[in-house]
């Protein structure tokens, strides 16, 4: 029997090759603005190349006390710049006497991105309140380019939703409007993206503070009738 026919050459995913792999957050996030505040959700699947590492991880990453970040990319990556950011941050704070701006935060994650664009895989979604311009959401591309927007979606889930985003999207949404149409568009992202899955975590921020919620994977949308 020949090489090319041998029954071993029929598996192609070595399980050790994957696991040996970086742990890698494909995954679905976004941040949308309302009227007071923001509102940041995720999926809470991490993989190992092709195998699921984490069915619960938490993409939302608080780096102040009204500002949150979403991580994509590279988990390792990320985690290290999240921990940068709110280690600059709680010194500005304290330097400031007051909170400190969605801004200053999001161009923190753009210089340490930019500067090391080379040797990072980040996304970033940097979203928040602040006293001075209330709701912020700020998107930091993985080559570090900083763009503010009222919308802002990444990750390989992202793909699939850009049509549902741009029919239903509104400036200036009710705060449960905002809960509802983020935790649609994720349900969608997850429903068809492999890299997407588990549990949609959101974290909805204004003047009041953060109200952290978890939407179980019985309890996701659905919009059509699936097992």
């Amino acid at each position: 029997m020949s090489d090319a026919i041998k029954p071993t050459a029929l598996y192609h995913n070595d399980p050790l090759k994957e696991l040996s792999k970086a742990h890698s957050m494909g995954t679905s996030i976004m941040a949308v603005e309302f009227d007071g505040g923001v509102v940041v959700g995720a999926d809470s699947r991490t993989t190992t190349g092709a195998y699921i590492a984490n069915r619960l991880s938490d993409k939302l990453t608080p780096v102040s006390d009204r500002i949150f970040c979403c991580r994509s990319g590279s988990a390792a990556d990320t985690q290290a710049v999240s921990d940068y950011v709110k280690f600059y941050l709680q010194m500005h704070t304290v330097e400031l006497g007051d909170y400190p701006l969605v801004r200053t935060a999001a161009s923190l994650f753009q210089q340490i991105c930019y500067t090391n664009k080379d040797n990072l895989m980040a996304g970033i979604i940097c979203a928040g309140w602040d006293p001075q311009k209330g709701g912020s959401v700020y998107s930091i591309t993985l080559g570090g380019s900083l763009i503010k927007q009222p919308l802002a979606f990444s990750g390989s889930g992202s793909t699939y939703i850009y049509g549902y985003c741009d029919a239903h999207f509104k400036e200036n949404m009710a705060r449960d409007d905002c809960v509802n149409f983020v935790k649609n568009a994720l349900s969608l992202a997850m429903a068809r993206d492999g890299s997407s899955g588990g549990v949609i975590r959101l974290a909805i921020i204004d003047k009041s503070g953060v109200e952290r919620r978890m939407v179980p994977h019985q309890e996701l949308p659905k919009f059509y009738d699936r097992d």
